[in-house]
């Protein structure tokens, strides 16, 4: 792996991700970087550079619709073939790179995302898996409706319904390989239904693949503010969008809970001028601990103005690709002259597992054993970081979702709490990893913490191990 020196400049006019994409466009074009060179990993390099990880993928972001680098799955990021566009120096000797991997193990890790492994249903998965197998017509075997399977569109119809107030019909469903693949379908969509450039409006922080998705198809993104309630419908309207990207039922990653009264102004707003429109991502909803769950925002919209995102992979497993949309009528025209005529990318015998699973009531009861266990990995974690920092921490996002938000305040930045914690075994995870401005001043050290993947007997000794870290810079 090649090693960078960058030096930043902070007064500078030009954004720090153009500044680390130039540095990096120009060592390749003089022949520092050679081709098939590795460049440090996102995250090594911004910790390097002290900047958000988003501002060095918008930098490689670049660099890659350009051609200079390409992204290998699962290896990294590598220089490209370009002899013969530029006039090339001999290549120089490796320079090296403070921030890179050191392998570090870690015997906690906070990560916000996955699932817990252990609780997967494996002996009903593989039961029903057994059972779709028998059948030996050819049917299964071949491509299915491009929109999904009609019996797996009819369950999930039924459990939308049931459990989250959704209006929806199998015509207006599309099942996907993951909410990735149906971000790029409604990109697409939007790009032929409202111009090749839509104005997509954003929150910030935001879930960063969502941004980077609309952002590598061409659409126009407009980053508004959010308060306590959620989206601004004042910076909204001054963005200009004609699309809002939300997540009204838990924000991610802030965990927000949006409020009747913005939901209405929400809706109100998107029916107030023809092309607009809300994409609702429904994203973890099925995990509350306090009160009833909170019905979608889809089930209120009256002027067929709502797109509604949802997927298994937090309720049952990531490995488990499959996402659902429920689509407007106005774009359903659209939908399939276009992009819906694509074939189906849920193999056949993965929708049928997930329909006998849907509709023998094995997902409610999983639900229902899943959701107790992470409440009460849920309790553990904020009794345990209660009782170790007292009032010194504030906790946020809390009674949802698969993780919370510990405000360390000004007394410690962030990424100093996040290396001091990696120095005591346990990894932890900045917000400013899901800020999408090239540069933003943190005014306090806020910290995310999922606990799906540790146990409730172990939180104890990784809290501890965060005291140990954290507790002198966090005197009063």
């Amino acid at each position: 792996m090649n090693e960078l020196t960058i030096e930043l400049r902070q007064d500078s006019d030009t954004p720090l991700y153009e500044q680390i994409y130039t540095f990096i466009k120009n060592d390749i074009r003089s022949g520092r970087l050679a081709t098939r060179d590795k460049l440090p990993s996102t995250r090594a390099l911004a910790k390097c550079l002290e900047v958000s990880r988003n501002t060095v993928e918008l930098a490689y972001d670049q660099l890659i619709s350009e051609g200079y680098i390409e992204s290998v799955p699962y290896h990294g990021h590598y220089v490209c073939q370009i002899d013969g566009v530029y006039q090339l120096t001999r290549k120089s000797a490796p320079r090296k790179y403070t921030g890179a991997e050191s392998g570090r193990r870690y015997l906690y890790d906070f990560t916000p995302n996955g699932t817990d492994a252990a609780s997967f249903p494996y002996t009903i998965w593989r039961k029903l898996t057994k059972e779709a197998l028998a059948d030996e017509t050819a049917e299964l075997y071949r491509l299915g409706p491009p929109q999904g399977e009609l019996q797996l569109r009819e369950s999930i119809c039924q459990y939308l319904y049931q459990a989250r107030g959704v209006r929806a019909r199998a015509s207006n469903m599309v099942i996907g390989a993951g909410n990735d693949y149906l971000l790029m379908v409604i990109a697409t969509l939007l790009r032929e239904y409202e111009s090749e450039t839509p104005r997509v409006a954003m929150e910030t922080p935001t879930y960063t693949r969502a941004y980077r998705m609309f952002r590598a198809l061409g659409c126009d993104i407009r980053l508004v503010g959010m308060d306590v309630c959620g989206t601004r419908l004042d910076s909204l309207n001054d963005s200009g969008a004609e699309i809002a990207y939300i997540m009204p039922s838990r924000q991610y990653p802030l965990g927000t809970v949006m409020p009747i009264s913005r939901r209405v102004e929400l809706l109100k707003w998107a029916a107030a001028a023809p092309g607009r429109y809300l994409i609702e991502d429904d994203y973890d909803s099925e995990f509350r601990y306090r009160g009833k769950p909170i019905p979608a925002l889809q089930g209120a919209d009256t002027s067929d103005k709502v797109i509604y995102l949802g997927t298994f992979s937090k309720s049952i497993s990531p490995s488990i690709r499959v996402s659902y949309m429920v689509l407007p009528d106005s774009l359903l025209d659209t939908y399939r002259s276009g992009i819906g005529r694509a074939a189906s990318t849920v193999p056949k015998i993965d929708q049928r597992v997930l329909t006998a699973f849907l509709s023998q009531g094995y997902y409610e009861r999983h639900l229902n054993k899943t959701r107790a266990l992470y409440k009460s990995r849920h309790d553990h974690l904020i009794s345990a970081v209660k009782k170790t920092f007292g009032d010194r921490v504030v906790i946020s996002g809390d009674g949802a979702g698969t993780h919370i938000l510990i405000h360390l305040g000004r007394r410690i930045r962030e990424e100093e709490a996040i290396l001091l914690a990696a120095k005591e075994g346990v990894k932890v995870y900045g917000l400013s990893e899901y800020r999408v401005e090239p540069a933003v001043e943190e005014t306090e050290a806020v910290i995310l913490m999922g606990y799906v993947n540790i146990s409730a007997e172990r939180m104890s000794d990784a809290v501890d191990r965060l005291k140990k870290a954290w507790g002198d810079k966090l005197e009063l």
